[in-house]
């Protein structure tokens, strides 16, 4: 034989190979036995959701003495007629202690608070201070190192405590614990504080400063990158909170506003530029206050969006909330004409929904690939990756199968990236499956309470989750 007819021979022969071994292979497959699959189709629901790490909160504050307190007791009755949030601003008052160290009654005390604390179904977002009416200079520890020694003794309690708490706020200083009108406001000073608190606590728990320049200054970071925040030992856990948040041009001395040339210049708007990116990866949240026209609805929305906020004060402002219930929601869809306040509401933090679940048999490698495809309408995303679980259940013998499924849901960062998708997949061995009727569910959990996440589907959820189609093998 030639050698341009042996080419020949072996491109027919590896033409042939390519063609016939998967058609074998498919004949095969389909000689087990047949496969039907149906997925169902899922709408968008207007309903209110619970779920952890997100939502409106309410404020609870302790005064820490050398007094017994019953706390199990006092926190029972502060927290009657509470049963709606998964969140409570928990403020706690150090200035008892302000000239030396906390005394063994006083760190009893704080223990027994948050034991009492870990009875109520709530994360908890925490901030110690020393200062409760703006008079912070009367209170405040006369040298860092008072405080730095507070932080020392509270790291067993805040490591006890490291599944209850979601966000630690603030340094322990400035006027009502935010980081203002204190001698301890320097670059040096606050990278000290920060660094000891980093030190004291658990890495789950998310550390905040009070404004985006003292988070730049601190972190010594002016750009922003997933692989940046990650590459550095503070900056990835460092969040945001706004206790002036909407209330005139820079938020109540939020964003830096000068005068040029006879100008007024405010950093508003490249200040909401920077919150967009950050809280992609780290929480935002806090109370809006004064009636204006930045926390108009429509603004306010769109605010709240850009600056992904997670979580707001359910009591403060009354005028802006009160405003904000009296407005109508003009966009298409299932929100249209709801009240402002209850739109808001359901989109502080993540809003998860399945946009469309597929199912496709892959009769190459004989499994059954299945995709969610997954939206998040709400502010901010999640910061905590959810375990994503199909679960095929036996109609005929009442047994389930578990399959987890691979993606990152914390890429959905939802406000102007609502629309945005992202698939789930799982691939279901067929030979792992007998010869019966499956219904397919879709669950997701997440990872620091161990509670079940409700998506904002008109679907409800049953035993083992969504519903999302039904596999039937015969033979």
């Amino acid at each position: 034989m030639k050698r341009t007819d042996r080419t020949n021979f072996f491109r027919v022969l590896l033409v042939a190979l390519i063609v016939i071994v998967p058609l074998c292979i498919v004949i095969l497959n389909n000689y087990q036995g047949n496969i039907r699959m149906e997925t169902y189709r899922f709408k968008e629901s207007a309903r209110e959701l619970r779920n952890p790490g997100r939502g409106f909160y309410n404020l609870y504050r302790y005064m820490i003495t050398d007094e017994k307190v019953n706390y199990w007791q006092l926190v029972q009755e502060m927290y009657r007629g509470d049963d709606h949030t998964s969140l409570s601003l928990v403020e706690i008052n150090l200035q008892n202690y302000r000239d030396g160290e906390v005394s063994e009654a006083g760190m009893t005390n704080i223990e027994a608070l948050f034991q009492a604390l870990k009875d109520l179904d709530r994360q908890l977002i925490v901030r110690f201070m020393y200062d409760w009416n703006g008079e912070n200079e009367k209170y405040e520890p006369e040298t860092i190192d008072t405080i730095l020694r507070h932080m020392e003794q509270l790291e067993g309690v805040l490591r006890e405590a490291s599944g209850q708490i979601f966000v630690l706020q603030g340094l322990f200083i400035g006027n009502w614990g935010e980081m203002n009108s204190t001698k301890y406001s320097g670059d040096e000073d606050m990278f000290r504080l920060m660094e000891k608190l980093d030190s004291v606590t658990v890495p789950s728990i998310y550390l905040a400063v009070r404004t985006p320049a003292q988070w730049r200054r601190i972190t010594r970071m002016h750009q922003l990158s997933e692989e940046a925040l990650e590459g550095h030992f503070l900056a990835g856990r460092i969040s945001l909170y706004n206790d002036g948040m909407l209330g005139n041009e820079s938020d109540y001395g939020t964003y830096r506003v000068y005068e040029v040339q006879g100008k007024t210049v405010t950093e508003r708007e490249q200040e909401l530029a920077f919150q967009e990116e950050l809280c992609r990866y780290v929480p935002n949240g806090g109370e809006v206050i004064d009636n204006n026209f930045y926390n108009d609805f429509d603004n306010a929305v769109k605010d709240l969006a850009t600056m992904h906020v997670t979580y707001l004060n359910e009591k403060h402002d009354q005028e802006v909330l009160k405003k904000w219930k009296e407005a109508k929601v003009t966009e298409d869809g299932c929100f249209k004409g709801m009240d402002g306040y209850s739109y808001i509401e359901r989109h502080l933090g993540y809003r998860l929904l399945i946009r469309k679940p597929e199912f496709y048999h892959n009769t190459f490698m004989d499994h059954i690939e299945v995709k969610v495809a997954m939206g998040n309408v709400g502010f901010a995303p999640l910061y905590s990756n959810p375990k994503a679980e199909l679960i095929l259940y036996d109609r005929d013998l009442g047994g389930y199968l578990t399959y987890e499924m691979s993606g990152d849901l914390r890429k959905l960062s939802g406000g102007n990236e609502s629309g945005k998708t992202l698939i789930l997949r799982a691939d279901i061995p067929v030979d792992e499956l007998l010869h019966v009727k499956y219904d397919v569910y879709f669950t997701l959990t997440d990872p620091v309470t161990g509670a079940k996440i409700v998506l904002a589907n008109e679907q409800d959820a049953g035993e083992y989750g969504y519903e999302i189609g039904t596999i039937e093998l015969s033979k």
